[in-house]
């Protein structure tokens, strides 16, 4: 190690006890250690970057044979009360434009062509229009 020849600037103030203050309470080490985290100035940025990414299907349009094959199957689950079935749904996305397809199982508990609603016997309630297609179990 080398010795000093210049004069060390702070000389005057090194050996001095460190001061308490009188008036404010002495921080703890983990207090002292909060203050130089880090900050997260971007709060919820990561959240709508996944938001943004999160992909939802287009509602599609269903063509004359579709519609009629929807119909078909619709006039049988209304004379065939009671029977399962497995309709697959358009649900809307609450937070963006689109939505997913879902695949709905259940008994068919009565269908309202006026209301446009298929009640099953869980209590759910479908949306004619949002339905795309409908499988009967034991016939199709």
């Amino acid at each position: 190690m080398r010795e000093r020849t210049d004069p060390f600037p702070y000389e005057d103030i090194v050996n001095l006890p460190h001061h308490r203050s009188q008036t404010h309470p002495h921080m703890s080490m983990e207090e002292r250690a909060a203050q130089f985290s880090s900050f997260a100035a971007l709060t919820g940025h990561k959240e709508a970057v996944q938001e943004k990414a999160r992909r939802t299907s287009e509602r599609m349009e269903l063509d004359e044979d579709q519609k009629r094959r929807l119909d078909e199957m619709l006039q049988v689950l209304m004379q065939e009360q009671g029977g399962e079935a497995e309709f697959t749904v358009f649900r809307p996305d609450q937070r963006k434009s689109g939505g997913a397809y879902v695949k709905v199982n259940g008994v068919v508990k009565s269908v309202d062509a006026y209301a446009k609603v298929i009640k099953l016997e869980s209590g759910e309630c479908l949306n004619i229009t949002d339905v795309v297609d409908i499988s009967i179990r034991g016939g199709n």
